[in-house]
């Protein structure tokens, strides 16, 4: 009796290992999949003219402030929209300045004497 329980333990076990993570359920320790710039933009871009304005840019996030802050470091020409280019080029800005504050890796390491 015990050993059939042990086996039928051990089964589920396995199966529960096995078995894939649901679609979109976070499980699995895969990575989150990152958004394509294009679609964000497209989809934020409600009146279609191929731009962002402020409010198109700010709608619906959570912190507001931070957005507006955002939206006047990526409008680099200031003239009150954020292109496609604007839009993707901020982000790969923000990605390095996550690294090291801002600066290359090898100007983070200590100098030599």
């Amino acid at each position: 009796m015990k050993t059939s329980l042990t086996v039928i333990a051990l089964t589920l076990a396995l199966f529960i290992d096995i078995a894939p993570a649901a679609p979109g359920g976070g499980g699995g320790g895969a990575a989150k999949k990152k958004a394509n710039p294009q679609k964000v933009f497209k989809k934020k871009d409600n009146d279609h003219d191929g731009a962002l304005s402020k409010n198109e840019f700010v709608h619906g996030a959570k912190d507001t402030a931070k957005r507006n802050k955002a939206f006047g470091r990526k409008d680099k020409n200031g003239d009150g929209k954020l292109s496609l280019d604007e839009f993707k080029a901020a982000g790969k800005k923000k990605a390095r300045d996550r690294v090291n504050g801002g600066r290359r890796w090898r100007e983070s390491l200590p100098q030599r004497r």
